[in-house]
């Protein structure tokens, strides 16, 4: 069933596409603290409170797929192929989140360089933890509040730090979620 968004919903959209595309195209060529929401808003041509009934922040501009990075954590887990470990598809997950040369390598530049945007993405991808956890508990048939999947959880949305702060991210994510996945004896 297809679901119809009406005119009103549309518009809200596309505006508030305009602020994200506007605000990260001007963060990229000028520098995220060298951009007011003022110049983001004339970009976009709306209002400055046009901006915040869609961003409640200046840093939440950047974010703005915040519901589709939940949703594409969770799906790592669900939609995995047959047989393969969760803590597999979560690793392939982040690497491609993280990837060295990719698109998105860019965007990772930007908000890795810029402390306000570095400490706002750390706390807004941690915030999926409960949603994974969940998610994981329900793929490996384990009780909703199993404290070894919120573990798993937490600890594989930490790594994302290590990994992209590692010279070497896919060499950091073998190491790190190996070692989740065999458990953590020493060698």
């Amino acid at each position: 069933m297809t679901e119809v968004i009406g005119r009103r919903e549309r518009k809200k959209a596309q505006t508030r596409k305009a602020l994200a595309d506007a605000a990260l195209e001007l963060f990229l060529e000028r520098g995220y603290d060298e951009v007011g929401v003022k110049e983001v808003a004339e970009a976009a041509d709306v209002s400055v409170t046009t901006l915040f009934k869609h961003f409640p922040s200046k840093e939440a501009l950047v974010f703005d797929l915040e519901k589709d990075i939940e949703a594409a954590l969770t799906g790592a887990v669900r939609g995995r192929p047959p047989g393969q470990p969760v803590v597999d598809a979560l690793r392939e997950h982040i690497l491609r989140d993280v990837s060295d040369g990719g698109p998105g390598e860019e965007f990772l530049r930007l908000t890795e360089s810029t402390p306000a945007l570095r400490d706002y993405g750390r706390r807004m991808w941690m915030r999926h933890e409960t949603a994974l956890a969940r998610a994981i508990a329900e793929e490996t048939g384990a009780p909703s509040d199993d404290v070894a999947c919120a573990a798993l959880a937490r600890f594989a949305l930490a790594s994302r730090d290590l990994i992209v702060g590692h010279k070497h991210p896919r060499r950091a994510a073998e190491e790190i979620f190996g070692r989740l996945q065999r458990g953590w004896r020493t060698k």
